[in-house]
């Protein structure tokens, strides 16, 4: 009943979405989170020139777009992990790609394209619904503080019960064909605003294939699992964006 009853519309998108956490909670949440998710990676990149270039990226692609209307307090990092395959956001706007996956990006239209996605997540508000979700189908420990978290006051007992139990959550996220179509759709959106060319997103998901015929496949692949014919639906966001077909100039 509660599930139901937290009802909240999307400012960017309109969609009336089940989500019990305020956007102010979200960032505090995702701020808390950042510094073990990136642990989980090596760290942070030491390569200055790279990481600026993927904040430097990033933030073309909210600036331009509806995504900067949001309350997001959006930041773009570099992990140092070379082997792994994967990019991610955590609720509120930290985003993070790794320098597995970077290396496997041949242009910067297709960097572009991979935080496009991400941010897509953000602004779909996507892990705010998969923890409301959590507290229906999964009892999630401690879900009945999350939504009285106050970030004001994040040292509280209370702020960090829920911390606690919203990241353990965060970490394990893993979501659904809707959100991944919705932040593919997004996705194009931005990278266009932001005058890159859409095509290379369908350039990085041929890439990550190629990559899934590794001995370990990409782990971009088991956080955003493949929802079917994501080409097929970029290809038609396309289309729909540029029906007499994708101008010249746009930057790959």
């Amino acid at each position: 009943m509660t599930y139901y009853c937290n009802r909240q519309t999307n400012p960017v998108t309109g969609e009336v979405q089940h989500v019990n956490m305020t956007t102010e909670q979200e960032i505090a949440l995702g701020l808390q989170a950042a510094p073990q998710m990136a642990q989980q990676y090596g760290g942070l990149h030491p390569d200055q020139q790279a990481s600026a270039a993927v904040k430097r990226i990033g933030a073309a692609l909210v600036q331009s777009s509806k995504a900067d209307q949001s309350p997001y307090k959006f930041d773009f990092h570099l992990l140092a992990d070379e082997q792994t395959i994967n990019a991610f956001a955590l609720p509120g706007g930290q985003v993070f790609i790794t320098a597995g996956l970077l290396k496997n990006m041949k242009t910067e239209g297709q960097v572009a394209g991979v935080l496009a996605h991400e941010i897509g997540h953000v602004i779909g508000r996507h892990s705010a619904e998969q923890l409301a979700k959590s507290q229906l189908t999964q009892g999630l420990a401690g879900a009945a503080t999350i939504a009285s978290y106050d970030p004001d006051s994040p040292g509280s007992s209370i702020g960090k019960a829920a911390v606690a139990a919203a990241i353990a959550k965060v970490v394990s996220l893993r979501f659904g064909r809707e959100d991944e179509l919705e932040s593919d759709r997004l996705a194009v959106q931005y990278t266009a605003d932001a005058g890159y060319d859409p095509r290379a997103m369908i350039q990085v998901m041929e890439i990550l294939a190629q990559s899934g015929g590794q001995s370990r496949g990409p782990e971009f692949m088991s956080t955003h699992p493949d929802p079917g014919n994501r080409v097929g639906v970029l290809e038609k966001e396309i289309t729909e964006r540029f029906p007499g077909g994708v101008p010249s100039g746009l930057k790959q």
